[in-house]
């Protein structure tokens, strides 16, 4: 039997494990696709189908560079990259691994489509694992936005090191901030959901809009503290618990990631309102929780920044084709440059007022609402990329990777727009 928790223990537990220091090197990223009918956009895809089109690329060595295969609750893919020693070295992986995953999808007459939110279609739900039941159970309970953020939207997510021990643009405390200020700039250049059910909502971003109205104490950031660990564990403690895995199907939570887990899986649905502080002093009728389901309540939050030894930026919408290449490029050498660090943290000073280190609510939801239209998220936009388009030549950085940054940035951010502009553009043309 795995040992209890006590309230000390587990917020020890959580301030060593989410932030492993060390310097800054590595990077990955996780894409999110929509999967679409090639011959018609709007059909939706069975699971069966899915299934048949992947399984090439699923079984062992499908992937040269070994990225993970994931599957999402409405029938969205996810490709997730081994942490790579250089950016480089990330985007080429991914960029390998990726063509083969979209050449799988063509031939089975399939589309990977990268939106951040499905514009036309309202996919049922396709996982039945019992993680997915109770969230969406949990969701349920505030309104619709939770089963929108399961079955219909997809991102994508840059993964950093946390950073080493100092008090410098390399520190953890240091990146942990920066993360969050550059966030609402990530939002607002690569917003790309402005529609649903084939309409305008008024958002740009409207996958970040789904999110702010989902559960705060678990989708938005942690109340700024000198220490960020104290922050996250404090955070991660009072957050409610989505689920509490049964002991006996407890091993087979991997599954919740890849497949259904079974119609006869057991229901892990939390008793409402209930927090994990409030599980370890003691919750009726419920077993004592242990580091195991806590490390499984960790994976159930989902703010704009989540530390998992490592860094998560969770903000950006999927993106077209290889547009993927730009935000990861741009989030990863912003953090890692370290003029580039210190004059994006410039930058977004506007950003934070009232001289509060991180960006307020009402700044994130500006940068989805209306994006770099906004003046200050347009002039801290302008001035991140101009910082990560000199780190890049500074670095040597492949031409490749300098030219995809230089021309998004000449197609976007020096123009106030944003991919989802190009949609809005293509439904006022038919």
């Amino acid at each position: 039997m795995a040992a209890v928790l006590c309230e000390d223990e587990a917020e020890a537990h959580v301030r060593g494990v989410c932030f492993k220091t060390g310097p800054p090197a590595r990077t990955g990223v996780e894409l999110e696709w929509l999967v679409t009918d090639r011959s018609d956009p709007r059909s939706l895809i069975s699971a069966d189908r899915l299934d048949q089109a992947l399984a090439a690329v699923e079984a062992p060595g499908g992937l040269p560079h070994g990225s993970r295969l994931t599957r999402e609750p409405g029938g969205q893919v996810e490709l997730s990259s081994a942490p790579a020693d250089t950016l480089a070295a990330c985007v080429a992986a991914m960029a390998a691994d990726a063509a083969v995953l979209r050449q799988a999808a063509d031939e089975a007459g399939l589309v990977l489509v990268g939106r951040g939110l499905d514009p036309y279609r309202d996919p049922p739900r396709v996982l039945d694992h019992p993680r997915y039941r109770a969230m969406e159970r949990f969701f349920d309970r505030e309104g619709p936005w939770g089963r929108t953020m399961m079955r219909r939207t997809a991102a994508l997510q840059v993964n950093l090191d946390a950073g080493d021990d100092s008090e410098g643009v390399t520190g953890y405390r240091f990146r942990w901030e920066l993360a969050h200020r550059i966030g609402p700039v990530l939002v607002a250049a690569f917003a790309n959901s402005p529609l649903q059910g084939g309409r305008p909502t008024g958002w740009l971003s409207t996958r970040q809009a789904v999110w702010s109205r989902m559960d705060p104490g678990r989708t938005s950031h942690p109340r700024h503290h000198e220490e960020p660990r104290t922050a996250w564990a404090r955070y991660a403690l009072d957050a409610r618990l989505l689920c509490v895995r049964q002991e006996e199907d407890a091993g087979n939570g991997q599954a919740a990631e890849n497949g259904s887990g079974g119609s006869a899986a057991p229901d892990w649905s939390a008793p409402p309102g209930l927090t994990f502080r409030g599980w370890l002093r003691g919750a009726r009728g419920l077993r004592r929780p242990t580091r195991e389901d806590l490390d499984y309540h960790l994976s159930t939050l989902f703010p704009p920044v989540r530390p998992r030894g490592w860094l998560e930026l969770r903000m950006t919408d999927a993106q077209d084709g290889d547009a993927w290449v730009v935000p990861t490029v741009l989030a990863a050498t912003l953090l890692d440059d370290p003029v580039a660090a210190a004059t994006a943290h410039a930058a977004t000073e506007p950003l934070c007022p009232d001289g509060e280190p991180l960006p307020p609510d009402d700044v994130w939801r500006r940068a989805a609402r209306i994006g770099l239209a906004d003046p200050e998220i347009g002039k801290a936009a302008r001035a991140c990329f101009a910082a990560a388009e000199s780190a890049l030549v500074r670095s040597g950085a492949p031409a490749a990777l300098r030219e995809a940054v230089a021309d998004f940035a000449e197609r976007y951010p020096e123009r106030g727009r944003c991919p989802a502009h190009d949609q809005l553009d293509a439904l006022r043309r038919g």
